[in-house]
């Protein structure tokens, strides 16, 4: 069982939108928190800011997921800050709508990169670091199931994500490691609205039946629980958020 003091987490692509809540949550939940970001120190410290003003403990470290060497540095410095880490999120994540026939190479390149390398990195530094009876958590998409056009790449990423999750599950069981993730359907982050017109996103939410959009703390109370001794039993799963819109 995870040590019920002085916990660590590692929340990847912490910065903004989704995994900024998930670090905020976790660091609410009494983990030290590793807020990673790749980009944007200003947006990473401040969510450091928001959780030390609440009482938590929480260090910005710069690390691109799609870097092995750099996944490695970021345990390092997390140990070094923390200790052992007990929670690794695998959040990073890139999104660009386009028709396969238009893809370009550069965008194939780079949602492959972060999404799918920069998981498997995570993931594979996590199966290795991380403490007995720890949790490895990713994130998908509920897209996969139906398939949007523009999304092909996207969801292909991900769906790659959910493979290696049923696989990584059945390989740490023995050591009380469990690997789960969690699929989102549209959530209201930067990363939704950057390359969707506005009437698209009414269609969105008209196919939600609960007739809204997520919120990144929908997500991150999923995270949550699957970060605690209360989710010790679910292994292997992929759980899909998205209001009942598949």
């Amino acid at each position: 069982m995870m040590n019920q003091e002085n916990r660590t987490a590692i929340v990847t692509g912490a910065s903004k939108g989704i995994g900024a809540a998930l670090a905020k949550r976790l660091a609410a939940d009494g983990f030290q928190t590793i807020v990673n970001y790749c980009a944007s120190a200003t947006d990473a410290e401040a969510v450091v800011a928001v959780i030390a003003a609440s009482g938590g403990r929480a260090k910005a470290i710069k690390a691109d997921v799609a870097d092995a060497s750099a996944i490695k540095m970021l345990f390092d410095r997390a140990e070094a800050e923390y200790g052992p880490v007990d929670v690794l999120v695998n959040n990073a994540g890139v999104s660009k709508m386009s028709p396969l026939s238009q893809v370009t190479d550069e965008d194939y390149q780079r949602l492959i990169a972060v999404n799918l390398t920069g998981t498997f990195n995570g993931m594979r530094e996590g199966a290795r670091r991380v403490r007995d009876g720890g949790r490895i958590i990713s994130l998908s998409t509920s897209i996969i199931g139906n398939y949007l056009p523009g999304h092909g790449i996207y969801a292909a990423t991900k769906a790659a994500v959910e493979a290696l999750t049923h696989t990584l599950a059945k390989e740490l069981g023995s050591r009380g490691v469990t690997v789960n993730a969690v699929a989102p359907g549209p959530v209201a982050t930067e990363l939704l609205f950057a390359d969707r017109p506005e009437e698209l996103i009414k269609r969105l939410i008209n196919d939600i039946p609960l007739g809204r959009l997520g919120e990144p703390e929908d997500i991150a109370r999923i995270v949550s629980f699957l970060a605690s001794a209360q989710s010790g039993w679910i292994n292997g799963q992929v759980i899909k958020a998205n209001g009942g819109r598949n």
